[in-house]
Order: C-alpha cells, then structure tokens, then sequence
C-alpha cells in the first residue's frame, strides 16, 4: 500500500512546484514522477478547500489564496530549515542555493567580482545568476533577492539603497561637428537614442543648482540594452544619456565625447531587494552583506 504524504511533503511539494515554474520541472528536482506531483498538488488542494493554481497546457498561475499560501509556506519551511540546523549545530552554516536577479550590464561585469566573493567565502553555497532589468515576482518566480537600478515602488519588499549611478549627455564626436551646443535646448537639434527603461519621448538634464530642463525628443533608435545604447552612440547614430561607468573607455579614447558638463541626467539608484520573511536563512545574509561591503569600490556614489 502506498504511503500518503503528510501535510509538511505536500506542502514542500507546493514550494518547488512554485519555484520551479512547473508540475514536470519540480518532478525533476524531487526525483518524482510528474503524476506524483500532480497527486501532491491535488491532494493539499483537497485538503484545504482552495485552488492554489490554475494549470494551463504552457503555464501555472498563482491564485491569490496560492499567493498567500506560498507566502507563509515559504516562511515556515525556512523556520523549520532552522530549526533543524539548530539541532545539528550549525544554524550559522551558509548551503543551498540562492536565485538572484540582476541587471544585464552590472550582471554581466561589476557585480561579478562580489558574486565570486561571497562564492568564495561560501563555499556550500551555490547561485542561479539571472540577467533581467525588472523588478522580479519574487513569489512566481521563486527569487530570493534582486539588485535594480532605478526606483523601486513595491513597498512589500526590503530595500537596501546601495549607492546611486551617474548618468552623463555624450555622442560621437562626427554626430555633432559644425553644431554649437552651449545649452540643453541645443540638444533639441541633434539625433536621439533613448534607453527604455528609464527615458523614451522626453529628457530630464540637472546642472549643479538644481536647475531642470527638460527636453522633448523623438528617438532614433529605443533600446532596452544599454550595451545597445553605447554601441549605436559609439557609431554616431544619435546622442544619449548613459550611465557613466559604462562608457569611461570610450570617452578616454575620443569615440564618445561628453556633452554639456554641466548637465547630468538624475543619478539612478542602485537597490537590493528581498521579501520580507521573519527569519532569513544564512546564505541570504552572506550575499547582502557581501554587497553592503562590496558598494563603495563600485562605480557608483
């Protein structure tokens, strides 16, 4: 006769169907069959009287009593991860593997350097390092903290503000020749290019007062990538404003040239985020202290 999972199996069960983004995917990490998944997921669905999911042949979807059971699921299964450590000995031991989320270029580049750190001062610690420029559902989606650049508005998050990215006016030398640009309303005659995120159709220039002055443009190019940004700038497609870090070399070497020095486009914030939960398991304070300490010789502030 088979045995019937106790209430804590199917609700691990829940968590990694949640996390892993679906019925056979989770099966795979629990070493069950597809079916048995389905059977759990039943199971506890019965058990408590709700939908928890809605199942469709390409996805899963949360229902708000799912949402809400994820939730508390979640922190109840890291209360008991360190309950157990307690008994072991070894509450504060880092192990496990941490999702995070962040941006394509400090992904790919800045954030490395940290990331290889804390891998290295955690040494049973493994990362899912996931390149995205959006603020994740940290529920749906199974993440455990996210780094942004640009404001944060969900209040239901912690967030860290770890310093702030300059962003500076350039273009290609050729772009402008024979074209004086003394004040932001000269800008007004040159070709655009605009980084999605953060502007399209219009521009905000500061100078050192706190002067505004903004800036109606109609964008040659709109990119999501801020690799695109620099490389179509690079090539004298239109003006932009990009973040400084990204672009040192090339004003270095004369391909970009900054423009009005004196007007800057509003700094960015730079945060890291995580839910709120009321125990966080070593590995998450590792990572968060890691970058804490790891701010300052970044290339921001």
């Amino acid at each position: 006769m088979a045995q019937i999972p106790d209430r804590l199996t199917l609700m691990h069960t829940f968590i990694r169907i949640v996390e892993a983004g679906s019925l056979s995917a989770a099966a795979a990490q629990l070493s069950l069959t597809q079916p048995t998944v389905s059977r759990r997921l039943q199971m506890l669905e019965q058990s408590l009287g709700l939908t928890l999911l809605v199942r469709s042949t390409h996805a899963l979807r949360l229902t708000e009593a799912g949402a809400r059971y994820y939730r508390r699921a979640r922190e109840l299964a890291l209360t008991w991860s360190e309950f157990e450590s307690e008994l072991r000995g070894a509450v504060d031991e880092a192990q496990g593997s941490l999702r995070i989320v962040v941006p394509h270029a400090f992904g790919q580049h800045q954030l490395v350097g940290p990331l290889a750190r804390f891998l290295a001062e955690n040494p049973k610690v493994n990362v899912e390092w996931l390149l995205h420029d959006i603020q994740p559902d940290f529920i749906s989606s199974g993440i455990d903290c996210a780094i942004n650049v640009g404001h944060v508005t969900d209040q239901s998050v912690v967030a860290i503000r770890i310093g702030d990215v300059p962003r500076i006016v350039v273009a290609a030398p050729a772009l402008f020749a024979g074209v004086s640009i003394e004040t932001p309303q000269d800008l007004a005659a040159l070709p655009w290019l605009a980084l999605s995120p953060f502007y399209r159709k219009e521009v905000q220039l500061f100078d050192p007062a706190g002067e505004e002055a903004v800036l109606a443009i109609s964008p040659r190019v709109i990119t999501d990538s801020l690799y695109a940004l620099r490389s179509a700038a690079v090539r004298g497609v239109g003006v932009c404003i990009a973040s400084a870090w990204a672009i040192e070399d090339d004003l270095a070497s004369g391909r970009l040239v900054q423009l009005l020095p004196d007007w800057q486009g509003a700094p960015m914030p730079v945060t890291l985020t995580y839910p709120y939960a009321p125990f966080y398991p070593a590995k998450l304070r590792n990572f968060v202290a890691v970058i804490r300490n790891e701010a300052d010789p970044l290339p921001w502030r």
